[in-house]
Formats: C-alpha cells, structure tokens, sequence
C-alpha cells in the first residue's frame, strides 16, 4: 500500500524525525542524496527541491544543470543506525527536468520506462538478487584494505568467519529497513559474504539493493571493517557476483511454470531466455561496468544461465554474469527488454544455452569489448535511451584508455630486471 503525502507528514512527526534524505541513483550507481529538514518538509513532498545537476560527475550538462527530485513516497524509511532523538529518514526520488518532464538520464526512470512497457504486455517483472561482498580490515587511519587475517570457507561460521557479528547486524538492519532476507551465509573466499533477499517486483528490486549497498557499507564501518562490492578486489581468491534471478507474472500467474517441460520451463519462459541470449554481449557493458568486472569473468567455467529446481510459484531463470558494482536500475532494465524482446520476437534459444554456455567463451572478455558490443546492439541502446547512453559510452571508453595507459605491478615484476 503506497504512502499519501498525509501519511508521510504524520510518520515524521510521530517518529520524530528530524533530517530528510532524498536520494536518487548517478549513471555509476552510486547513491546521492540531498537534506532537509522537517520544516521542508511539505516542500519536499511537493516536488518542489531542485538541485544542480551538472555539477554532479558525469550526471548532467550545463544545459541540463536545473533538475527537480520528485520522491517516491512509498519508499519512505528511517534509517536504524541514525540517533533515536532527531531521527533521519530517506525517500527515493525520480528526477525531472526544468520542464517538469522525467529526466532522460535518470536511471531510476530509464527502468520504469521498461516496467511499464512490460505491464502493458499484461506483466509484472520480479527479481531476486544474490549479493556478494567482502569485509576487509582498515588500516590505522580508516581507510580500506584489502587485508584480512581470517580463512574461512563456504559456509563456514564463527569463529572462524571474522565478519559473522557484522553480517548479523547487517540483516537485522536491513529487516528494520523494510527488506526480507531469505539468507546470509560466508561465501567461498576468505572475508567474502552473500545476502540474498526476497524477490519482488523489478523496480523495488532495484532500490534494494541501493538500500543493501548503504546498510552494508555503515555496519561494516561501525565494525572497524570495510565493506566493497568491487567485483574482484585480489587475484587469488574468487569475485563477488551479483546474480539476478528472473520471472514474469500475469494476473498473479507465474508465466515462466510449465510442469510439463524438462526444465519446468514455458514457452514465454524460452522466449524470454531466448532474448536474454541475444542480447547479452551488448547487456554486459551494463551489468559488467568496470574494467575489474572482467577480472571476475575470465577463467570462469560456471554456466552463464541456471534453472533452479522450483515449483510454480518459483520459476525463474538465473543469470550469473552480473557483479554488484553495475548499476541496479539500468542492469534490470536492459534484461528486462531483452527478455521482453524474446517474447515479442518468439526467439527459441539454442539448446546449449542451458548446458553449455559459459561467461568466459560467451561473453566480451574486457570493458572495451562489452562497450564495442553495447554500440552494435540497437535494442540495448534504445532502451538506455541517446542521453544516458552516448555519456555512458563516453566515459567507459575513458575508464579503458586511463586503464591502458597504467603501467602495472605485474609488468613491473614481469619486465623490469627482464629487459
């Protein structure tokens, strides 16, 4: 049941909550945030809080400096970690330009533009998301590390697992938050962990998981640890995935059900797999961002698709590829129109994709080639939309050229006493 303004304005004041966030997403995925207080509440609400957008990284141009942040009052939380007196709350926000028109380069509407695509279809998009992330040490003056004097493994519990009083706040915390964890558990590197939370709808989904990245981030500081979601911080131990679990409802109906089928699987669940398939050089330059997300995916001789063994109410299908650095809007976005794509196109994928397709032998290999593939794929582009993507493209063939053009340790150990 979604918030009024009346409801808002009465949890503020019952709650005593003094500091209001309104937070909306950049083209990274990196949360953003401006304050105000109670007082301003009524204004906030009106969608009458502007803010310079050019000003922001990579985010607007000089022409596009003046925006509007109208929040989403549904998305209403107060944030457990904050004081119990002057309490600090968070909306998310969509962002509008000077016309009072939905930004076209705001990540948050770039998903709903494909949400309401596939409602007009009859659908409604849910995902699940498995997040990884490591807890490092910090060093003598705060800042991160990739250090850790702990070793365990998958599964493994205290005190063995050193992050396992973190972990527990972090659930607790997010459960506060309005989230449903299924489960948390060590992962297979030392100090790597996973919370995985209940499916739901794509666009809650999203949000999330920008609230997971925040919650996570705070407790592991409160900890004297530090918490990164990049996709392969050392070269000896595995990377952290963010695996998107997928499905399609009508009228409440799991479409994606066939018990009839070897793999439990529908025609439109095929079909949707069937565009995911077709798409999925192109959609890695978004659910793969960074130069280090290809790191993760080399060697990796995991399948790129799973079917989970499921029942009706469960069917879905489970790509792997995506690591927690992507941005979550826009990475749900693109599977969710390519999948979309499938069913409009009826695309029957090969039988291999289910066996035999792994992310190293099918997906781009660097940033530069994921983009290359991002730039050939019609689909993908008109969904991120000219404005998000000709930015998007642009600062990623930076990113390589920066990354080319940095001289190693490993060429240095390679080469220096060598030549």
């Amino acid at each position: 049941m979604k918030n009024k303004k009346e409801d808002i304005i009465r949890m503020v004041e019952e709650s005593d909550v003094e500091f209001i966030r309104l937070q909306f997403t950049d083209l990274y995925g990196r949360l953003k945030n401006m304050a105000v207080t109670s007082s301003q509440l009524e204004k906030a609400i009106n969608n009458g809080c502007m803010f310079d957008a050019a000003a922001i990284e990579d985010y607007g141009s000089e022409s596009e400096s003046d925006m509007y942040l109208y929040p989403d009052l549904s998305t209403f939380e107060i944030f457990p970690w904050r004081p119990q007196q002057g309490k600090v709350a968070r909306m998310f926000c969509d962002v509008y330009n000077i016309e009072r028109n939905p930004y076209e380069g705001d990540p948050r509407g770039i998903l709903k533009n494909v949400t309401n695509k596939a409602q007009s279809m009859g659908y409604e998009f849910n995902v699940g998301s498995e997040c990884e992330f490591f807890l490092f040490n910090t060093d003598e003056n705060g800042m991160p590390t990739t250090d850790t004097r702990e070793q365990a493994g998958y599964f493994d519990c205290g005190p063995v697992d050193f992050g396992e009083n973190a972990r527990r706040d972090i659930v607790l915390t997010l459960e506060q938050m309005g989230l449903f964890v299924e489960s948390s558990h060590h992962e297979m590197a030392p100090a790597q962990h996973e919370v995985d939370f209940k499916y739901s709808d794509a666009l809650n989904t999203a949000d999330n998981i920008q609230t997971f990245r925040l919650a996570v981030k705070t407790i592991a500081k409160r900890h004297g640890l530090h918490a990164t979601f990049m996709p392969k911080p050392k070269t000896d131990c595995n990377g952290s995935g963010m695996h998107l679990n997928m499905s399609l409802t009508k009228k409440g109906k799991n479409v994606f059900y066939d018990s009839k089928d070897k793999y439990g699987l529908s025609k439109e669940a095929y079909y949707f797999l069937g565009g995911l398939a077709k798409h999925i050089k192109a959609i890695t330059a978004i659910t793969n961002p960074t130069v280090n997300s290809y790191k993760r995916l080399a060697g990796s001789d995991r399948t790129l698709f799973r079917i989970p063994v499921s029942d009706e109410n469960k069917a879905r299908i489970e790509l792997r590829s995506p690591d927690p650095s992507a941005n979550p809007y826009l990475a749900i976005a693109v599977c969710l129109a390519a999948g979309l794509n499938g069913i409009e196109e009826k695309i029957m994928p090969a039988a291999s994709v289910l066996t035999g397709w792994r992310a190293d032998n099918t997906l781009p290999m660097s940033l530069i080639d994921a983009v290359g593939e991002l730039k050939k794929d019609k689909l993908i582009r008109q969904t991120l939309g000219d404005t998000l993507y000709k930015r998007y493209t642009d600062i990623k063939l930076r990113e390589w050229q920066d990354y080319q053009s940095q001289v190693t340790q490993w060429e240095i150990d390679q080469y220096l006493d060598r030549y």
